[in-house]
Parts: structure tokens; sequence; C-alpha cells
């Protein structure tokens, strides 16, 4: 992401703990009765306190934690229309995204074995397939934050944000070849180039609310961005905005979004209704 910090909003700037509200609303129809696993509660992590959280359904639900830690919820709906409403009230001690321009790249002798399954092809992150531009574009510049900073600006700069120029199968490579795609394709596609020049990255999806920047023109949607490894620790990168911003809520992070799928239905499920919002709510206060 570019140095600067965004615009407005001085008062909170990044710098204060920021009070939001975060939710979300689906519309649900299935001829059958079906089954779905839905992530959408903030991911429980330091400096993030949340001091309620509701579920307003009447289809039987219930949560666990999946392998990457991210909190599921599990639901049985019946045939018909369904209506399921998620809202939590949190406070983020530190809402601004961080920037350390001297984070170095691992070798990848050195890296953490937990961290080695970041820098493997995934279901739509294809490093072996677009290994040779990765190298081509990225390979000689210095290692480090600049480089992956790099390889955001190309996604940024090359891809166009278009919604619906993408579907559920839609690669990173895909999106490449399109030169077209939503948020999870600049995710997709950004993460693909970290691992082929071996960088560990993960994808990370949750709520952005529109603090210190114009309100966008589309409805509110989940925003999906990425996490690379550098100097021992996992740092957040947008390749779809691609500027700091305050107040990121992390739902899920997993190897590409095949593991933190928004909605996950066992049965046949239409989506006809759907909200999303998160918003800042009153004065904060420090976690």
């Amino acid at each position: 992401m570019s140095e600067h910090m965004p615009l407005g909003d001085s008062d909170t700037g990044g710098r204060q703990a920021l009070a939001l509200t975060v939710g979300c609303r689906f519309a649900l129809n299935s001829v059958v009765p079906a089954s779905a696993i839905m992530q959408v509660a903030p991911a429980l992590e330091p400096g993030i306190g949340i001091s309620a959280e509701r579920w307003d359904t009447t289809s039987d639900h219930h949560s666990y934690v999946d392998h990457y830690g991210n909190r599921c919820e599990r639901f049985e709906l019946g045939s018909g229309d369904s209506q399921i409403t998620y809202e939590a009230q949190l406070v983020i001690a530190h809402p601004a995204d961080l920037i350390d321009s001297n984070a170095r790249e691992i070798l990848v002798a050195e890296l953490p074995d937990e961290v080695l399954s970041f820098i493997m092809p995934s279901r739509f992150c294809l490093p072996d397939e677009l290994g040779h531009e990765a190298w081509q574009r990225f390979g000689d510049l210095p290692p480090g934050w600049a480089r992956v900073q790099a390889i955001v600006d190309y996604v940024h700069r090359e891809l166009e944000f278009m919604p619906g120029a993408s579907n559920p199968w839609t690669t990173a490579a895909d999106a490449y070849r399109a030169r077209q795609g939503v948020c999870r394709d600049f995710a997709h596609l950004a993460i693909t180039f970290c691992r082929a020049l071996n960088i560990p990255a993960r994808y990370v999806f949750g709520y952005i609310p529109a603090i210190g920047v114009p309100p966008p023109p589309e409805p509110m949607d989940f925003a999906a961005w990425f996490e690379a490894y550098l100097d021992g620790r996992w740092h957040t990168f947008d390749a779809r905005n691609n500027t700091p911003r305050i107040g990121r809520v992390v739902v899920g992070r997993g190897r590409d979004a095949i593991d933190v799928a928004l909605i996950t239905s066992f049965g046949p499920l239409s989506l006809n209704g759907f909200e999303v919002r998160a918003e800042r709510t009153d004065a904060s206060t420090a976690v």
C-alpha cells in the first residue's frame, strides 16, 4: 500500500481506538431442506474487543472453529424462504493499517513450518502457472516490503474492478488474462505472484468501513485483501484499494477464497437479498 494515510476523519486518524457496528443480512430460499455454513463473525484476535453480537433467525444453528481458526456458523435451513441476520458491536484498539517498509523477505529454508502451505498452489492461486510472469516482472526488484508493494501496485493498476466480471470458479490466472475482476480476484492474483517468488501469502476477507475515504458508489459488501509473511509476521496488503484503511475487521483467513467462503451450501440454495453493514458507532474506548 502507498505510504500516505487516508485523508478525512482526522478525529479518528487511525491512532485512537475505534468502535464499530458490523453485520449482514441474508434472504435465502431453498426448494428442499438444506445445510449451510456461514463465515461472517469477526475473528477473535488481540486488539479486538467484541462487546455484543447476535444472530436473528428461526433456523437451527451452532458455531464452531475451523482448522484455520475461523469462526463458522452451521445452519439447518428448512425449505422455502429463510432470513438470517448477524450483528456485532466491537472496538478495535489500533484500527489503522500498519506500514513497515523495512520488512524483509525470509528465505524458504528459514520459514516456520506452519507458513509453508502459503507458498504452495491452491484452488484459485496458481504460482506454478504464473511463475514465469512473476519472476519476469518482479524478480529483479529488491526483496522485501517494496517488492510486495510493487506486486500490489501492478495488480491494482492492471485489473479493472468490475462487479460480475468473475464467477465462483475464476482463478488468479483467469483474472490475469481477463484483466478484470472483483476484490477477491485482486487478492488472488497478488497472492499468486507473491507465492511464485516464495513469499508466503494468505487470503483474508472481512468488513471495511468507509472511514477516511469517499463512500463507494456501489452498496457495501464484504471485502477481500491479503497478508504477506515478512520479517517473521503477517502484514496487510490490499490490491483492490491500494491505500491504508482504518477499521478493517477480519472475518477469515485461508489459502484462498475456498477456505473462507461467505456461504457454503449443501443442497440448492438461492440468495434473494443481501446487505452488509460496517460503520462507526459511539465514541471509542480502548480495548
